[in-house]
């Protein structure tokens, strides 16, 4: 029996405590909880709030220095007090959190215009930590109670602190533009932000523009706010990413550190730094760049020291050999002397994190300031009118003050005094409250004369505030005269450079000579550059070495010559074009692979490069210039060659194909210029180029040539101009036969038709590969196959051959291989 009724107590206690058990998923669970995290990581820890551009954790220190009384005139106290204060009442997270924030907040180097004065240890720019917070002492700067000023009449609102013991604002009043002024770097969960420090005297010109101006464009405000300008002072290059950044919120600028060239005594040079990019250690710098000198990336530099004081010197002593700027180039290049700042211009705007323009920053901090000065105004306006209200009542005493006395003494007590008073002469209970508390000294003619004066100022203070609050244009005044103060008070010079043309990336024509190379594209897309001497010169007939180790099923398809600085125009089979350097693409030996082109360009994962092109490097030599594509269909497009000048890495349209179509030439013209189309079938055709009118990008193009069966297609398309009309057509057969025909043995004809023979085809040459026009300038051929066997020929080699002729043996070939291209030299 006494076993059963343990029993059913047992049960009854698990169906109560089942009661209070909610079933809930794992996965919902976590779900739920980490989504919570990341928001409380991204309102309440890393991102600042548009309004005084701060995170929690800076102005709960600010507010809890002006608490303790820690203002700019004020006496230092222990930073350990200030960070026991506020993680005592307002941030309870770690104390080092709240130590490390109080030391930025007092580094020059950190902040543009520090929040915190700090006496001791505070770190260093060579990255130096700051002494243990027992040791150092700190208070608030000037600028950290313009932050805080007016907090105290209503201007801004109140909550509850963690534990409900005390009250914490929501935001400061901010009298300056707290997030531009010094910027920030938060990472929260899934977003971060990285907002570079301003000059507060050219964010104080550009808010009062906006005020005056609210249709005002980014363009307009940077008449003012010439970019970021960081503690550290450096250099800052590309007005246009500059804009960009400020119009999208997001955006990189390079930032260099500033150095010089100077000529010590006995000839030698060295060169000075002066200041660095914003946020790079000034240690670890001088450490990368005796790494680069120790494993020779660096060469001619003799001697790193480090001569800074207050100000950065750092001094690189060089070789009397050695060529300044090239090194100085070198060390921009590979250090982080020279580095890029991303803006990631996000803030939270009514709690919710968004990427903020330049322009919506200064919006919101004007409305943020236009609500303070109108909810400090209306607080100064109803403690007026409760002060006003008192002294009208005082003066209605002085005015009947006998009876008054009378009546106060007659009364039985101070209850029945205040009753009295209220109902004989129509006082209320604070003005009832006042002449019962009034003392005797104020009857006297002085003090009576003191209340009617303070009546006159207040009543005074009153009108003007009620004159202020009558329209959103007075507010607005105010708000400009206030900052005007400010800048007056704590503007300076700007202390970073900003360079309107874009050289902060320095080319790779600074450290990399203009040499002749070779451009080797593979039918896969690997490519690659190399030396044009790895090539040995060969007699024709010869079987050739291999220049490219390929894949199988891969061969080369293009060999380019050109030099390391020519840009170079990428054109697809989708009819599309794109550039890069030649110096970008990858180095290789005479035998090795390369890499892929997707590396260098963004193609589309079903898109084939089919041609490449050299850019002309003078402007002048493509002022005249249009560019002529020939597609396999026999199409032929002229295009100015301005339409390609600056060509996007992600490519632009060259020419609209018809299906089933491919580009398979692009060639400089001019108008007086010729066109020469060769086919797979042996036929070839001269024309005028100006018989091919100048089209937009997106054009077809026009019928070149008329091919015979449905097997031919255009290999080859070739431009004859003035040096070249004395030259000759080199052909080459799938299977190495080749030969020189004089062009002269090709008349000009129109455009459309189907062309003459330029090569006897048999079973024995296969069909034609391609076709190039040779002049006096072109000494040598190279031909390869696409098993990447390549040969090496003189010209005069090879005998010139009238059209109708199969031509001679060019290229001796393995079994099964085939001639893949042809580059003259």
């Amino acid at each position: 029996m006494a076993e059963n009724t343990d029993e059913n107590k047992e049960g009854k206690a698990e169906k109560k405590a089942g009661d209070r058990v909610i079933p809930q998923s794992i996965t919902g669970e976590m779900k739920d909880a980490y989504i919570d995290y990341a928001m409380s990581v991204i309102t309440a820890r890393a991102l600042p709030d548009v309004r005084d551009g701060l995170k929690p954790v800076h102005r709960r220190i600010l507010f809890a220095m002006k608490k303790m009384g820690l203002t700019s005139g004020a006496k230092f106290r222990k930073s350990a007090a200030i960070v026991g204060e506020v993680l005592g009442k307002y941030h309870p997270h770690g104390d080092s959190a709240v130590y490390e924030s109080l030391v930025k907040m007092a580094q020059t180097f950190s902040f543009r215009y520090p929040l915190a004065i700090g006496q001791g240890n505070f770190g260093s720019i060579d990255g130096d930590s700051a002494a243990a917070m027992r040791y150092t002492e700190a208070k608030m700067s000037a600028v950290a109670e313009d932050l805080l000023a007016d907090i105290d009449k209503d201007t801004v609102d109140f909550r509850d602190n963690y534990d409900s013991t005390t009250q914490e604002p929501v935001v400061l009043p901010a009298s300056v533009p707290g997030l531009l002024l010094n910027g920030t770097l938060g990472i929260a969960v899934g977003m971060a932000t990285n907002i570079p420090p301003h000059n507060l005297t050219e964010l104080v010109e550009a808010i009062i523009h906006l005020i005056d101006n609210e249709e005002a464009t980014v363009k307009d405000l940077m008449q003012f706010v010439k970019g970021p300008d960081f503690p550290t002072g450096a250099v800052i290059f590309g007005e246009n990413d500059i804009r960009d950044a400020y119009v999208d919120g997001r955006g990189s600028v390079v930032i260099r550190g500033e150095a010089e060239i100077i000529e010590e005594d006995g000839g030698a040079h060295s060169i000075i730094i002066s200041s660095l990019p914003y946020r790079v250690n000034k240690a670890q710098l001088i450490e990368q760049i005796a790494d680069l000198v120790g494993n020779d990336t660096l060469d001619g530099i003799k001697d790193i020291r480090d001569e800074s004081t207050t100000d950065i010197r750092v001094v690189i002593d060089l070789k009397r050999n050695a060529h300044p700027q090239k090194i100085l180039n070198s060390i921009y290049k590979s250090s982080r002397l020279e580095g890029k700042f991303h803006f990631n211009m996000v803030a939270l705007v009514d709690g919710i994190p968004q990427t903020l323009s330049l322009k919506a920053i200064l919006e919101e901090f004007i409305s943020h300031r236009i609500t303070v000065v109108r909810r400090r105004s209306e607080f100064e306006l109803g403690k007026a009118k409760a002060r006003e209200h008192i002294l009208l009542g005082l003066k209605q005493a002085l005015d009947h003050i006998d009876e008054i006395i009378s009546l106060i003494r007659a009364s039985a007590d101070r209850e029945i005094a205040h009753k009295e008073l209220k109902k004989k002469y129509d006082f209320s209970d604070r003005q009832a409250e006042a002449i019962l508390k009034m003392r005797l000294q104020q009857l006297a003619g002085l003090e009576r004369q003191k209340i009617e004066n303070e009546l006159k100022e207040i009543q005074g203070f009153i009108a003007e505030l009620e004159e202020l609050l009558s329209t959103e244009e007075n507010i607005k005044d105010q708000v400009k005269e206030e900052l005007v103060a400010i800048a007056d008070e704590h503007g300076d010079v700007r202390k970073t450079r900003v360079v309107k043309h874009k050289k902060g990336d320095i080319s790779a024509e600074d450290l990399i000579a203009d040499e002749p190379s070779i451009l080797v594209f593979t039918h896969d897309g690997y490519v690659k550059r190399t030396d044009p001497d790895s090539y040995k010169r060969q007699k024709r007939g010869g079987v050739g070495v291999v220049d490219i180790n390929t894949k199988d099923d891969d061969f080369v398809t293009t060999v380019l010559s050109t030099t390391m600085h020519s840009d170079l125009l990428f054109f697809t089979d989708q009819g599309k074009v794109y550039q890069t350097k030649m110096y970008e693409l990858p180095e290789g030996r005479r035998a090795t692979r390369g890499k892929s082109i997707v590396n260098f360009l963004e193609l589309e994962s079903d898109e084939a490069v089919t041609s490449i092109l050299a850019v002309p490097k003078e402007k002048k030599e493509i002022e005249d210039l249009t560019l002529t594509m020939v597609t396999r269909k026999g199409k032929v497009k002229r295009v100015t060659a301005d339409s390609f000048h600056d060509v996007r890495r992600s490519g632009i349209i060259a020419v609209t194909l018809e299906d089933e179509d491919e580009l398979v030439s692009a060639s400089f013209t001019r108008d007086d210029d010729e066109i020469m189309l060769a086919t797979r079938a042996g036929y070839a055709i001269r024309f005028k180029a100006d018989e091919v009118r100048t089209m937009g990008r997106s054009a077809k193009g026009v019928n070149g040539i008329k091919l015979g069966d449905k097997d031919d297609a255009v290999v080859a398309g070739g431009i004859i101009n003035d040096k070249k009309k004395e030259g000759s057509l080199f052909v080459i057969t799938e299977n190495g036969f080749g030969k020189k025909t004089p062009l002269s043995e090709y008349s000009v004809q129109g455009r459309g038709g189907k062309g003459v023979k330029t090569a006897n085809l048999s079973k024995t040459t296969g069909k034609l590969v391609t076709a190039t026009i040779l002049t006096d300038e072109e000494t040598e051929i190279v031909a390869m196959s696409r098993d990447a066997q390549v040969i090496r020929i003189d010209v005069n080699d090879v005998s010139n051959l009238s059209r109708n002729t199969k031509g001679v043996r060019i290229m001796k070939l393995h079994e099964k291989d085939l001639v893949a291209s042809l580059v003259s030299l």
